[in-house]
């Protein structure tokens, strides 16, 4: 997603997303108007996903932990080349130049931003349509691919992300170890479970795996999912 000041450019790297998909609203920048890069808001109340994550969970991961990725990488762009680039563009550039950790922060603040909007109140279920013929084409049915996506998420060592994305004409699940996004890796994501310990802890102590199965169960968007697939 975009997060430049000036213009909302395009969403979450060239060709990942339509624009049309959701209107994204954002939030003041995060020091009143001088950070190149703004916080986004949450496309729910930080109540709407209670039960499976609560209201106190967001507080801390989105409240602090995201907004300190891009606390960060606005002191980290300041003043240089990347403070005119799109957020995509700074990810891009990190990775090139190994800048470990300009890299980590802007991927953290688009990875998370991704998180988000990968789920919503009232969700779950099955995807439908086009989305569900790719995942039926690349996994053989819903079921299976379910548990590769899970297994997938569960077994990421350490911290990560556990993504569904498209991979040319297949379907591909994924993990990512801290900040590592399929951006960087020619693929396009089309869903993300944050498995960051600071993702579920608070909820859900140990065990990843029922947070795994709550947010694939009552949250995951299959939409936002959908409008990401090429």
């Amino acid at each position: 997603m975009v997060m430049q000041r000036r213009e909302f450019v395009r969403l979450m790297g060239a060709g990942a997303l339509s624009l049309t998909a959701a209107p994204y609203v954002f939030s003041k920048p995060i020091d009143g108007g001088a950070d190149p890069f703004m916080l986004p808001e949450l496309p729910y109340a930080d109540t709407a996903l209670a039960p499976v994550i609560s209201a106190n969970t967001i507080s801390f991961h989105y409240g602090k932990h995201h907004a300190g990725y891009f606390s960060k990488l606005n002191k980290a762009v300041k003043g240089t080349k990347h403070a005119d680039m799109t957020l995509e563009e700074v990810v891009a550039a990190a990775h090139k130049d190994n800048n470990g950790g300009l890299f980590n922060n802007a991927a953290q603040a688009w990875n998370h931003t991704f998180y988000w909007h990968s789920m919503k109140a009232g969700g779950g279920g099955k995807p439908s349509g086009k989305l569900a013929d790719a995942i039926n084409g690349s996994f053989g049915d819903f079921d299976q691919f379910t548990a590769a996506f899970s297994k997938t998420c569960g077994g990421q060592f350490g911290s990560g992300w556990g993504w569904l994305v498209q991979d040319g004409a297949e379907l591909k699940v994924i993990g990512t170890s801290n900040a590592d996004t399929p951006l960087v890796h020619g693929m396009k994501p089309l869903l993300v479970i944050d498995v960051w310990e600071h993702a579920y802890y608070l909820d859900y102590q140990n065990r990843r795996g029922d947070y795994i199965a709550a947010i694939l169960d009552k949250l995951v968007n299959w939409e936002f999912a959908a409008s990401n697939l090429g």
